[in-house]
């Protein structure tokens, strides 16, 4: 059962939704600038569970090359870093709408021409790459309503490249409602999914690759 704090946290947010995308992501921007004020506002860094679900989400990916990857709601860049380490020959970039958390990101992920960092966010950004991998964790709440997590899933899939994989992470059993959108969206199929439950705050963690297009008949 989610607490009044956390209920009253995705209210606004949910409220937030009823602007145009360009609107939201504009005020998106204002709130995680102010929520970045400090330092590591979730402890991202440094609370072992969070550490414990970064190995964890990258059990879960199907042994390949992956040489473009992005990591959309990247923070202040802490699982990026992850992925930099686990992925030495991949161009890698980080995604956020808050320019405080990216300074901080750019700071902590070594500048070596193959990681980079961008503001953007996920409802209106369009970008001229396509990847190999691509993560959404613990962000998708932040959208809304339904009509904009079904933007969000469409614009999440037009980031793969025809073979990609997409790794999703959110709470559970919030995830079972939020990942329905990307199980629902026609370019995109379910790989292998799992809810871990023995932690302090449940997650779920799914992978989905491009659903291959029917032979014509």
């Amino acid at each position: 059962m989610p607490s009044l704090p956390e209920i009253l946290h995705r209210t606004f947010f949910r409220a937030l939704s009823l602007l145009s995308p360009a609107g939201q992501a504009a005020l998106l921007r204002h709130v995680f600038d102010w929520l970045h004020r400090t330092p590591d506002p979730w402890q991202l860094a440094t609370d072992s569970y969070e550490q414990d679900k970064y190995r964890t989400t990258l059990k879960h990916l199907p042994v390949r090359r992956y040489r473009r990857i992005i990591d959309v709601g990247c923070s202040e860049g802490v699982f990026t870093h992850v992925l930099a380490v686990t992925y030495p020959d991949a161009e890698i970039i980080g995604v956020d709408v808050s320019e405080r958390a990216l300074a901080r990101a750019r700071e902590r992920v070594p500048q070596d021409g193959r990681v980079r960092f961008i503001r953007a966010d996920i409802l209106t950004h369009r970008s001229d790459q396509r990847f190999d991998l691509v993560f959404c964790s613990e962000t998708l709440y932040y959208l809304g309503r339904r009509e904009r997590l079904r933007q969000a899933s469409a614009q999440l899939s037009e980031l793969l490249v025809p073979d990609g994989v997409l790794v999703a992470v959110h709470p559970w059993p919030e995830a079972d409602r939020l990942h329905h959108y990307l199980d629902s969206h026609a370019a995109l199929s379910r790989l292998t999914g799992q809810v871990y439950t023995a932690t302090p705050r449940p997650f779920a963690v799914t992978v989905y690759g491009t659903r291959t297009a029917p032979p014509p008949s």
